[in-house]
């Protein structure tokens, strides 16, 4: 029996849905239209989680700009591309293309500027980006970064014919592209077809949501409608969560072990004090945030 806590194979008791969301529709970067599904608001109930945005359009106009060059210091960026193809480049030397399938997973850290710009004029380009916190003794380590192929995916398939992709974490026995210590995120793209059912054991401190992007789930006997986040309960009974699918639907599960350190946001840094958030600004104003190693401000 593994020793993870998410490599469990059955759950006694599902974890109920607390309540459902609907994204907020918004623009960021150069007016990338996208929905803003986690928003500040709700940061402290899903910690270490500080939002997740979903876009998605066939319609150039709505992501041709793309975000040229902005700064993070503070959190972790993994950017999931359902489709589309999005070039990389950050202040700390990366660069990476984002295609179909793959994901990009950059530490900020200290700082990094960087830029994600669409290398297409035409056709869909749909993904999601979450945002996850780092704790405050690692808030100000070496930017790190790396693209993963969709081929470079760990995935498996279960016995009633769920697609399972795992981004983060390990599920009945899968690890993931990146595990994380501090936050020992779970992050799951689930592809669950008509008649199918999926159980993943989660530690009962974590806090856990679904997001429906595909169909219609059902968990816990309460349906999640397509373009909804369901934020679980934390039961300290349920043992995990149980996704059932009537027709085909595809989610995303995503959990993680709070943090329960105070969250100070502006804008693209997010630190544990408005005194950082001042230095991070200062530092940028400065020229200093994003600056290599050995390089001079």
């Amino acid at each position: 029996m593994s020793s993870n806590p998410f490599d469990g194979t059955t759950v006694q008791q599902s974890r109920s849905v607390e309540r459902l969301v609907a994204g907020q529709a918004t623009s960021d970067g150069a007016g990338v239209k996208l929905t803003r599904v986690l928003t500040q608001n709700l940061q402290h109930r899903l910690d270490p989680f500080l939002m997740l945005d979903a876009f998605g359009s066939d319609n150039p106009n709505d992501y041709l700009a793309g975000f040229p060059d902005h700064p993070h210091r503070g959190f972790e960026t993994v950017t999931y591309m359902i489709a589309g193809r999005m070039r990389h480049e950050d202040s700390a030397g990366h660069v990476g293309l984002l295609e179909n399938g793959g994901v990009q997973w950059m530490t900020a850290g200290k700082g990094v500027i960087h830029s994600e710009i669409p290398q297409q004029e035409q056709g869909v380009m749909e993904g999601f980006q979450l945002w996850l916190n780092l704790p405050g003794r690692d808030k100000m380590q070496d930017p790190w970064y790396r693209d993963f192929a969709n081929n470079d995916l760990p995935k498996r398939v279960t016995e009633q014919g769920v697609a399972v992709t795992v981004i983060a974490g390990s599920s009945h026995g899968v690890t993931g592209a990146v595990t994380r210590d501090a936050t020992q995120p779970l992050y799951l793209d689930l592809h669950l077809p008509a008649g199918s059912r999926f159980e993943q054991p989660l530690p009962a401190g974590h806090n856990a949501f679904v997001y429906v992007y595909r169909g219609e789930v059902a968990i816990a006997g309460k349906a999640v409608p397509v373009q909804r986040m369901a934020i679980l309960a934390n039961t300290p009974e349920a043992d995990g969560v149980v996704i059932e699918a009537s027709a085909d639907a595809r989610v995303l599960l995503i959990a993680g072990k709070p943090l329960k350190e105070p969250i100070v946001q502006y804008g693209p840094f997010v630190m544990n004090s408005q005194q950082e958030i001042y230095q991070a600004l200062n530092d940028f104003r400065d020229g200093r945030l994003g600056e290599k190693a050995g390089q001079p401000a």
